[in-house]
């Protein structure tokens, strides 16, 4: 058969396409297929086909790669462990080998392939060689794994958060319990010391205990606060943001302003807390980097998008270019409001201060026995 000169006549016009041999069709047809390379081996394993879809995925020309053993497009760890022998062995005894694993470029990169090997017969039985077909599984195979990697950082952070509560927890009633004890030990023996009017220094001294006790205790409620505040569980997201923003102000001089028209009793749990993380993050980013002197919090939903905003008068950054000193925290804010299905948006200039937002979608966070059927 002279497919390339019946193909070349029926281009020129010199033939019908009802003229065209049903085999020149079918070449014409598996020819014109880009997304798959198809192509044909000889019993031996010998390049014996070639369509433009081998050329695409593979990168060799017809004139370049048949005759030649398909084990050039393996790695060498699988030749060396004799796959693609065992594969046709495979294909010849059952009819069919199907695999999904690494396959080599003409240029010598790699690409995850998924491939069929169909054993070809004549009518009398006799093995004629192999049909084999190959994708080009990179791509989704990528796209697997950033979905596994996101899966996998949502359980991390959850866990995370979970420890963060179960240490503020016992932070708060274990030793702070301890330390409230202590504090009344030492006021039950300051009491003995005055009604005795004795050892005056003694006396000074547990003054200064309880003062160092009360130091300790704030210290203790912040820290227990940070990991996670009991405001988020026991009165929602609203009020944990409004301690927020109270803490912020007071600890960095820092003017902050909330304003909250949302429903937060509506919000699952692990979305407020995203929320608030988000906020959090972005306060820290403030506190570190933006030299500003007020910060404005909004959060707001419409029919179908929570929204929160947060914006400052400082420094600002340029968003362009490489790594920035805020990026990392960026980084996390942005993996919190993907794995709610959300994006992050930011816009900042050298000396025009810093604006974030976040949009997430509706859906993605409210509770079961909120949303509308």
């Amino acid at each position: 058969m002279d497919f390339k000169w019946n193909d070349a006549k029926r281009k020129a016009g010199a033939v019908n396409d009802s003229d065209v041999p049903m085999e020149d069709r079918y070449q014409l047809l598996i020819d014109a297929v880009q997304d798959y390379a198809i192509f044909m081996l000889d019993p031996a394993g010998r390049v014996a086909s070639w369509n433009s879809g081998a050329r695409k995925i593979k990168g060799y020309s017809a004139d370049e790669i048949v005759g030649r053993h398909f084990s050039i497009f393996y790695t060498p760890e699988d030749v060396a462990a004799d796959k693609p022998g065992r594969e046709l062995a495979l294909a010849a005894a059952r009819g069919r080998a199907e695999d999904q694993g690494w396959r080599v470029r003409r240029d010598g990169s790699r690409f995850w392939a998924d491939v069929t090997i169909t054993a070809v017969h004549d009518l009398s039985g006799a093995l004629l060689g192999f049909a084999k077909v190959t994708r080009d599984m990179t791509e989704r195979e990528r796209l697997a794994e950033l979905e596994h990697a996101i899966e996998l950082s949502a359980q991390i952070q959850s866990t995370r958060e979970e420890e963060q509560k179960r240490i503020a927890r016992e932070l708060h009633d274990d030793l702070g319990q301890q330390l409230t004890a202590l504090k009344m030990g030492i006021a039950t023996l300051e009491g003995q010391l005055a009604t005795r009017n004795e050892n005056p220094a003694a006396l000074a001294a547990t003054s200064g205990l309880q003062r160092q006790i009360d130091t300790m205790m704030a210290s203790l409620r912040r820290i227990a606060a940070n990991l996670r505040p009991p405001m988020l569980d026991d009165l929602g997201l609203v009020a944990a943001l409004e301690w927020l923003a109270d803490d912020f102000t007071h600890r960095y001089d820092v003017k902050t302003a909330l304003q909250a028209n949302v429903d937060d009793a509506t919000l699952t749990e692990s979305a407020a807390t995203a929320i608030f993380r988000i906020v959090q993050e972005a306060l820290t980013n403030v506190a570190r980097h933006a030299h500003a002197s007020e910060v404005r919090i909004a959060i707001s939903a419409n029919a179908d998008t929570c929204t929160v905003r947060i914006e400052d008068d400082g420094c600002g950054a340029e968003i362009d270019g490489g790594r920035k000193p805020r990026s990392f925290g960026l980084l996390g804010m942005r993996e919190r409001a993907c794995q709610l299905g959300g994006f992050v948006l930011i816009d900042s200039a050298p000396g025009a201060g810093f604006r974030l937002a976040v949009h997430i979608p509706l859906s993605a966070i409210r509770s079961d026995q909120t949303r509308t059927p």
